[in-house]
């Protein structure tokens, strides 16, 4: 197909397109002339996985293209390839960083047993982590450290459903797409569904009454 029927398949526009050639996030097309190139559906595969990446995830296009190099890793297990992978969605935040929060991430993985992923300065993900814990302690919450822990346990059934949903998607390329994808709207998903479960919840825990609404 021409640049202009991918656009259309897409819904990508013709300008964005060729702005990801530039950048690299889509492979070049198979030049017929000069000024022509084709592409395929391959092209098209990984126009949509970058506008899942950049309108889902609200990705950068220096994060997209972390992204796709560690998809495009071939020479690695798809466990080890997952790491990357939520390495690379996971950006380190401006916050500046409390020592004491600092401490309690690294004895957190550590009591996990996930030692490589202590060091706030290499791991994104841990440095998300510390980030938030950091701004819990500004505003007075220094024991959210203490639902670490429980909440692990709570996501570890997610996980299970997570995993589960990305080995079931067939072909190699079709299980790196579910696993981008399938986390960045998962992490979506969770949040809506998070605050579903308060209202439910706070409705016995803090209240007490069954017919109060603690929204009100």
């Amino acid at each position: 197909m021409r640049v202009g029927e991918l656009a259309k398949r897409s819904g990508v526009p013709v300008p964005t397109i060729k702005y990801y050639l530039r950048e690299g996030l889509l492979p070049a097309g198979v030049l017929t002339s000069p000024n022509q190139a084709h592409y395929d559906d391959e092209h098209l595969r990984r126009l949509r996985l970058v506008r899942a990446l950049v309108d889902v995830g609200g990705l950068s296009i220096a994060s997209v293209r972390e992204v796709l190099a560690a998809i495009d890793t071939r020479d690695e297990s798809l466990h080890s390839k997952l790491g990357a992978v939520q390495e690379a969605i996971s950006q380190p935040s401006a916050v500046e960083l409390d020592p004491l929060a600092i401490e309690d991430v690294q004895a957190f993985f550590a009591r996990q047993g996930e030692t490589e992923c202590v060091d706030v300065t290499e791991n994104n993900v841990t440095h998300m982590l510390a980030a938030a814990l950091s701004v819990a302690r500004s505003v007075g919450h220094d024991h959210f450290r203490d639902l670490l822990d429980p909440y692990l346990e709570g996501l570890k059934i997610i996980a299970q459903a997570d995993v589960e949903y990305i080995a079931g998607r067939g072909s190699r390329d079709d299980v790196i797409e579910a696993m981008v994808v399938g986390t960045l709207i998962g992490d979506t998903v969770l949040k809506a569904v998070r605050r579903l479960a308060h209202v439910q919840v706070s409705r016995d825990v803090i209240d007490g009454r069954p017919d109060s609404d603690p929204l009100n």
